[in-house]
């Protein structure tokens, strides 16, 4: 136990002080993220759309999430990775507040695609400044303290939620609203000035830097692109935590609103309690593409779990594999992406690897909604845990691709 704890503890220090601010930065974004897990039964419970509307609109999200990411990224190139995650946190603010007077399909579409959007072209910036605070070995527990921090947020904000929507569904977005205001005054306040290590990194490498040529595009890395495609896949599973699960501890097992809210929010402690952790020790045991194809096994497991399943202990412990999936694969996935970069176009990387997972929030409530519609959840379950299978192979096929650089 002793031993376990020590590992616990290596796994923290080395950190800045800047990655733990970051951390704190999104713990308190977060804590308010009540809006997302809770959006397709407050369309289907509370404005009465069908199912079929409900995907539509949550597809929008996915639209404006994949618009975000690739202009994020290119933003975050141009202008900085300080103004564009500032700008995010502040434009999103009134957004929430207006999000409720949308009662009809089009125009709530039209409202979630916007902020979207903003919202989206934060998390480019925000991996480029965590590899800007961060010292190069310490980059993946970096990427890892912020997804903690994010999870703990998440953790508590659906439980928060689950509250909230049995008083009233306008108190999901007023929170929501308020968190990003205070998270981007936290930002400021601590940011605005703030140095990082890039200038260190230019002065150790500026020999190196000076005869690479020029940065090559995403867009043109083919393996890369690959490498998204299957990021796209086991998103598409993975997201149905945000679409069709609630939806299916609602009409399947007849949850109150706070009893969805507590095992959404199992999955956010599971990841906040496990991932330093686990992730400390697969950067000694195991390379980043073994970790991720792990992660996406896990993944498949998870929902298989589900079929015909009786008990809500069920629910639990497919959440638990599932949390554990995400941890192996999220933090590695953007680790093989900033590194695979070239220092000038880190913002244009974690830009196409955002719209891998952005373009998963646009088909997998669509597909989801509309092979529960037709087919019911088991066949649901069964197909997304092929497709997370499919992305485990394609994972593992590839990694030798990545034993270079791309430039």
């Amino acid at each position: 136990m002793k031993n376990h704890f020590q590992i616990y503890l290596n796994a923290y220090r080395g950190l800045s002080q800047p990655a733990w601010m970051l951390s704190l930065v999104m713990l308190i974004n977060r804590m308010g993220a009540m809006v997302i897990p809770f959006l397709g039964l407050y369309m289907t419970e509370h404005l009465h759309f069908s199912l079929k509307e409900t995907g539509i609109v949550l597809s929008f999200f996915g639209l404006g999430a994949i618009s975000g990411s690739y202009i994020g990224g290119r933003l975050t190139d141009i202008n900085g990775h300080f103004k564009i995650q500032l700008l995010s946190l502040c434009l999103t603010v009134p957004l929430f507040f207006l999000l409720p007077a949308l009662k009809t399909p089009l125009l709530l579409s039209i409202g979630i695609f916007i902020l979207s959007l903003i919202a989206e072209t934060f998390r480019p910036a925000n991996s480029v400044s965590i590899a800007y605070y961060a010292k190069p070995q310490n980059l993946t527990r970096a990427l890892s303290l912020n997804r903690m921090a994010l999870n703990l947020g998440f953790s508590i904000g659906p439980a928060v939620g689950g509250l909230l929507a049995a008083f009233s569904y306008n108190w999901l977005f007023y929170g929501n609203g308020i968190s990003a205001a205070l998270a981007g005054f936290v930002f400021y306040i601590y940011f605005r000035r703030r140095e990082g290590n890039q200038k260190l990194i230019k002065q150790n490498n500026s020999q190196r830097i000076q005869i690479l040529p020029l940065a090559k595009s995403p867009y043109k890395d083919k393996a890369f692109i690959i490498f998204n495609i299957l990021c796209t896949f086991y998103s598409i599973c993975f997201f149905q935590l945000l679409s069709t699960l609630p939806l299916y501890y609602k009409q399947e097992y007849i949850l109150e609103d706070s009893a969805v809210g507590i095992i959404l929010a199992f999955n956010g402690l599971v990841v906040f309690l496990l991932e330093m952790f686990l992730v400390h020790i697969a950067e000694k045991k195991l390379t980043s593409f073994q970790t991720i194809t792990l992660g996406a096994a896990l993944l498949s497991i998870s929902f298989l779990l589900l079929i015909n399943s009786a008990g809500v202990w069920i629910l639990f412990l497919s959440m638990f594999i599932l949390s554990v999936s995400e941890i192996f694969v999220f933090p590695f996935t953007s680790t093989v992406t900033l590194k695979r970069a070239h220092i000038s176009n880190q913002g244009a990387y974690m830009g196409l690897n955002g719209l891998a997972f952005s373009a998963a929030h646009i088909l997998s409530p669509s597909i989801g909604t509309q092979i529960v519609s037709a087919f019911g959840f088991d066949i649901l379950w069964l197909s997304t845990a092929v497709l997370a299978f499919i992305s485990t192979i394609g994972f593992y096929l590839i990694r030798n691709k990545f034993n270079t650089p791309f430039k």
